[in-house]
C-alpha cells in the first residue's frame, strides 16, 4: 500500500506531545476505534524497543493480529515504529511520527503509515479500498489525539501487559 500521510496541529508544546506518543501504551487510547485488544510486548512501554500487539479491525481481514516496536527514537522530533501483520506475519508495517513546532503555536503532528505487501494476493486484497479505509481511520485517530491532549477527554483504555500489573522485584544476593 502506498504510504498514508496525515497531519494535524495540536495546541500543546512539542515536548509534551512527544512524551505522550513515546509511550506506546497511550496509542490504544486514540486508536481503539479500529485497533483493539492491545497488549504490551514488554513491561517498559516507553522509548526505544517498546512494543505492542493488537488486532486490526479491517473489513475482509482474516489474519488481523499485528505487532509494532519502536525502532527509532529521536526526542522530540521523530518516532519510528516497525512491525508485522497478516498471514504468517508477511506484511511489513512502518509508522513514522514527526513532530514540528507549528507556525502559530502548538505542535504539527504528522503520521505516515505504510504497509508493504509480500505477495500478489496481498496487493489484490489491498486494492479493495484498504488505503482509503486506513486514511479515514487515521484521520479520526489524529482528531482523538488532539482532543485527548488539548481537552483531556475522550481517551480509551491504555494497553497493559497480559496477566495484569507487574511489580519489579530484585532477589537479594546470596552472601558468601
Amino acid at each position: 500500500m502506498n504510504p498514508v500521510s496525515l497531519s494535524i496541529v495540536v495546541g500543546r508544546p512539542r515536548a509534551e506531545v512527544f512524551e505522550y506518543l513515546a509511550d506506546v501504551a497511550n496509542h490504544a487510547e486514540f486508536n481503539d476505534h479500529f485497533l483493539t485488544d492491545w497488549h504490551l510486548t514488554r513491561e517498559d512501554s516507553y522509548g526505544l524497543g517498546a512494543g505492542v500487539r493488537f488486532k486490526v479491525r479491517a473489513p475482509l481481514n482474516r489474519f488481523n493480529w499485528a505487532d509494532v516496536t519502536v525502532v527509532e527514537f529521536d526526542r522530540p522530533h521523530r518516532i519510528v515504529e516497525a512491525g508485522r501483520s497478516g498471514k504468517f506475519n508477511r506484511l511489513k508495517l512502518l509508522t513514522v511520527w514527526t513532530l514540528r513546532d507549528a507556525p502559530h503555536g502548538g505542535t504539527d503532528v504528522e503520521v505516515v503509515t505504510e504497509i508493504v505487501p509480500a505477495l500478489i494476493t496481498d496487493r489484490i486484497m489491498e486494492s479493495f479500498g484498504a488505503r482509503g479505509w486506513y486514511r479515514r481511520k487515521l484521520k479520526k485517530s489524529l482528531r482523538r489525539l488532539r482532543q485527548i491532549l488539548e481537552e483531556g477527554e475522550g481517551a480509551g483504555a491504555r494497553a497493559t501487559i497480559a496477566g495484569g500489573a507487574r511489580a519489579v522485584t530484585v532477589a537479594p544476593r546470596p552472601t558468601l
